[in-house]
């Protein structure tokens, strides 16, 4: 009945937030204990109750600043200076400045809306297929759940009670590996997706460009450095990095007006209140599979299937593929870390930090996957192009992303480099 109730919720489109709710009512009336009533706001209020959750409107906050100061620009700007002299440098800047972006937001939506909005014209104008240009942009974006900082680790790591810093540390390796699959697909690809009677190229001062990025990829490096050192904690790095923007972008670069402010404490607010409710919703439907014994259940299946902790990683990554795709990101996260995260541990000795790594970065997929794929609707709005044309260039870096994944299966020691 919970499982129906589920179903019948997401087809009538309600948000995911209340489809977990409602799942979590269904089964309490269908059981009958309605004393899960009374446990059930602690639970909710309880899952909020995390000091390193502060992460995510600090991030959250940090986006915003940059892009009313001025730091994104820079960012993108310094990017097309760099690689002006390489074949089809227009889609390496896009690439490059997602990685740029990717090492400071830690939210892959949000930098596919920005890259959208910025780069899909900028491409278009040099004569690029409008549906590459957006694809590029929507494929990139999966370096936003990768690369450090990272929203979904953040997540991970509270709910599986491991250190966010060690998670962030992990995913250097990964992110940089898809980074370079995705260079590699702009060499295959970019040519047959570009057409006659592009845009002149503008050159742009290499110093000028070089010069205002440089105070800006100072945020990047107090994140990761001082998460790394030890000098900070995640939530900490957040606090510091967003200070820092309000410096770069108030001070430095005069972009960054009072006027602004409500505006952009508005937006933290409300994409920090749609993300901590999530959270909340998807905790309490977790606990009432918890209550209803769904881990045992799952992990006396997978034992009878399998004995390998490599296959068990495998199926898995299959299963994660096929949730991603039907259901949010965060949400999957929530409700089956706590299911799979003991069997992983506990039946196959699987390192917590791998065992988040592949999941987060699996579950990211979903971006890109119908009928959810959150960043391909974003992608596909602001860049005005239809999801079919998106879809026609996006299977490339999906693959790129799966081949990623797999080698961190096969090779742990890609998340371990920097431990």
């Amino acid at each position: 009945m919970t499982l129906a109730a589920f179903l019948l919720l997401m087809l009538l489109g309600m948000p995911i937030a209340f489809v977990l709710l409602g799942a979590t009512f269904t089964f309490i009336i269908a059981s009958g204990n309605f004393r899960l009533l009374e446990n059930l706001p602690q639970v909710i209020f309880g899952s909020l109750e995390v000091f390193d959750l502060l992460a995510i409107p600090l991030f959250i906050l940090l986006g915003e600043i940059m892009n009313e100061g001025g730091i994104t620009r820079r960012i993108i700007t310094a990017a097309r200076a760099w690689f002006a002299w390489v074949p089809h440098s227009i889609a390496y800047v896009s690439l490059t400045s997602n990685l740029m972006l990717a090492s400071i937001m830690g939210s892959a939506t949000a930098q596919i809306a920005i890259m959208s909005r910025v780069m899909t014209p900028e491409m278009e104008r040099d004569g690029y297929d409008k549906g590459f240009a957006a694809a590029l942009t929507a494929g990139a974006g999966l370096l936003g759940p990768i690369i450090p900082p990272s929203m979904v680790f953040i997540i991970y790591g509270v709910i599986a009670q491991v250190s966010i810093g060690a998670m962030f540390m992990g995913g250097i390796i990964p992110g940089l590996v898809l980074f370079l699959l995705i260079s590699g697909l702009i060499a295959l690809v970019a040519r047959r997706a570009h057409r006659s009677g592009g845009a002149e190229k503008r050159r742009i001062p290499l110093w000028g460009a070089t010069r205002g990025a440089l105070l800006t990829l100072s945020i990047p490096l107090v994140i990761v450095g001082g998460i790394a050192f030890g000098v900070v904690t995640p939530t900490e790095s957040a606090a510091v990095a967003t200070l820092m923007a309000l410096i770069l972008g108030g001070l430095f670069f005069r972009e960054l007006r009072w006027g602004q402010f409500p505006g952009v404490l508005a937006r933290t607010a409300r994409n920090t209140a749609i993300v901590l409710f999530l959270i909340a919703a998807a905790k309490a439907f977790s606990w009432v599979l918890v209550y209803n014994q769904i881990p045992q259940q799952v992990a006396g299946l997978m034992q009878g299937t399998t004995e390998s902790p490599v296959v068990f990683m495998l199926l898995v990554f299959v299963m994660l593929i096929l949730v991603g795709m039907v259901l949010d990101g965060i949400a999957a996260l929530i409700i089956l870390v706590p299911i799979l995260l003991p069997v992983a541990q506990q039946s196959y000795g699987i390192d917590p930090i791998h065992f988040g790594i592949v999941t987060c970065m699996t579950l990211s997929l979903g971006l890109l996957t119908p009928p959810v794929g959150a960043g391909l609707y974003v992608a596909s709005a602001i860049s005005n192009v239809s999801l079919p044309r998106i879809t026609k260039w996006i299977f490339p870096f999906v693959l790129a992303a799966c081949l990623v994944i797999l080698a961190t299966i096969f090779s742990p020691g890609l998340v371990s480099v920097f431990r």
